[in-house]
């Protein structure tokens, strides 16, 4: 037997050990901690937070500065940014007005560049080859990368609810809040209804999440990746506003982002966050399908 033979059969001998040994839930979770550790580390993610954190900071100096004079800020009362004229009695309310503001755009935003990044930024680096070398394979790894990004989306959603909670407490007297049912609440209740809030509102993005990781799996530029997956949710947010789409829009997966507010109502409405997350569900079933089924197949080059 040649040299050449031997060698080929002791190839062929790892590649089957490879293929064969399963790695153990220990590896497993060393290998998302990984994934955490590379994320939270990039410059582009820190950044990401940082304008998510500076969102509520410049709401809440904007209202102080308008209502100086003792005027009021915004108008009138209900749901989403219309929190923002509750913010000068209770500077609770600055997260809600903050979990408003940035859910349309901002959060999705930076939920679709982590996302669309995950994968083709992997093989734009010549790393995607590397980590599917180690004992991971193809559907434990997409799975490490969705569940990373879910972190980030809980991450990202309570850095604006942390940050508004301290810019509210420092600028704005703090204390009993009145729903918008009109009856009142403890504080403590709000502050609770306030992190169920933020739950929600990072439970409402696991669609975007599943969208951004299947396009990520269609292309090896990370860039292209986050550029198409913003674009999408840009066109999605413009198709949900066009009052001729109104038998579409219920099934767009942005289309009931703002139900959390019935929280703040006394019962709490459910109705419109249950459609919210069952829709956040099928959008995250598809799309983790389709992105299971491409990388599955992907010709992995880089």
């Amino acid at each position: 037997m040649s040299r050449a033979e031997v060698e080929a059969g002791a190839e062929a001998v790892r590649v089957e050990d490879t293929a064969v040994r399963k790695p153990s839930p220990l590896w497993t979770f060393g290998l998302f901690r990984s994934e955490l550790l590379t994320t939270f580390r990039r410059w582009r993610t820190i950044a990401l937070l940082a304008v998510l954190a500076a969102v509520p900071i410049l709401i809440g100096i904007a209202i102080k500065i308008e209502t100086r004079d003792g005027s009021t800020a915004g108008g009138g009362g209900g749901e989403g940014p219309a929190f923002i004229s509750q913010i000068t009695n209770n500077g609770l309310f600055l997260v809600f007005t903050a979990l408003a503001a940035t859910l349309p755009f901002f959060l999705p935003m930076a939920i679709g560049v982590i996302a669309g990044d995950a994968i083709a930024g992997e093989a734009n680096a010549g790393t995607l080859r590397y980590l599917l070398v180690a004992p991971a394979g193809r559907t434990r790894l997409l799975l490490t990368k969705y569940a990373t990004t879910m972190t980030f989306c809980l991450v990202a959603t309570l850095v604006v609810a942390l940050s508004a909670l301290t810019v509210g407490a420092l600028l704005f007297p703090l204390g009993e809040l009145t729903t918008i049912s009109g009856t009142r609440i403890s504080f403590t209740e709000g502050l609770g209804r306030a992190l169920l809030i933020a739950l929600v509102v990072a439970a409402s993005l696991i669609g975007v999440a599943a969208l951004g990781l299947f396009v990520s799996t269609l292309t090896n530029s990370g860039i292209a990746a986050m550029a198409t997956t913003v674009g999408l949710l840009i066109t999605i947010q413009i198709l949900d506003q066009i009052p001729q789409l109104h038998t579409l829009q219920p099934y767009f997966f942005s289309h009931y982002w703002l139900s959390f507010a019935d929280l703040m109502r006394d019962p709490v409405y459910w109705d419109d966050m249950v459609r919210n997350l069952g829709l956040q569900g099928l959008y995250a079933a598809v799309f983790g399908s389709a992105a299971w089924a491409r990388f599955a197949a992907k010709d992995i080059t880089a």
